[in-house]
């Protein structure tokens, strides 16, 4: 069976270059490719596309890669926890693309199931279809909005196998499968490698047709972004 396994972030991030465009899974701060993301610091690729839920937090995810400026145009749902995304994109430094949740999934799903684009009656009349091809079906408008066309998609898995099967744990299960589909090269980063026939079929949610390149992260912040308790009774 083909193995698909290398060391680390840095070796399955080697053909990272300047100008890319990325898919990168999670879904505020969880479930994020967090060793990934590091490793992309750590090489300093600069004008990158990024698109994802939303751009990390000013010191934790894509806000790590923000504060680098290395990123040149962001494509995400939900921007609101990032004081430096905020600045760069007032100060005109950032180029931004508002996606509705469900529109940035579908054009993802678009991606894997090879379409070129989708029509969806999400953002109709309003400044998400400036620009766009309205058509009508069925007597309702609908916006025809484009397959994502990323070099890469960077996830991360709660387990996976040396032939790029993954299994994503509660939460975690949001972005990643889509994403997982949708990049020309994926990479998955994984809490636990195992070897390939070890995983249950049945509980696979990712299949390794999907990947290219699977590590085991290490040092898995796990943040919550909104820590929220409860008062004593």
């Amino acid at each position: 069976m083909i193995n698909k396994t290398v060391h680390h972030a840095a070796d399955a991030l080697h053909d990272i270059t300047d100008g890319m465009t990325l898919l990168l899974g999670g879904f505020g701060l969880c479930g994020i490719p967090e060793n990934c993301i590091r490793e992309l610091a750590r090489k300093g690729v600069t004008n990158l596309t990024c698109i994802s839920n939303n751009a990390g937090v000013d010191d934790f995810g894509i806000g790590m890669l923000l504060r680098n400026r290395q990123v040149a145009k962001m494509i995400a749902s939900y921007v609101g926890e990032n004081a430096e995304f905020e600045r760069q994109l007032l100060s005109g430094e950032l180029e931004v693309e508002l996606v509705p949740q469900g529109t940035l999934a579908t054009r993802c799903l678009a991606a894997g199931y090879g379409m070129p684009a989708v029509f969806t009656p999400a953002g109709v009349g309003t400044e998400v279809a400036e620009g766009k091809e309205v058509r009508r079906f069925h007597g309702r408008d609908y916006l025809m909005e484009m397959a994502f066309d990323a070099d890469f998609a960077l996830v991360k898995a709660w387990k996976g196998d040396t032939a790029g099967n993954l299994i994503y744990r509660m939460t975690a299960r949001n972005f990643n499968p889509v994403m997982a589909m949708a990049g020309k090269i994926t990479v998955a980063e994984v809490e636990e490698l195992v070897e390939a026939g070890t995983l249950d079929p049945d509980q696979i949610h990712t299949p390794g047709i999907y990947v290219h390149r699977i590590f085991q992260g290490v040092d898995y912040e796990k943040r919550i972004e909104q820590r929220t308790v409860r008062q004593k009774a």
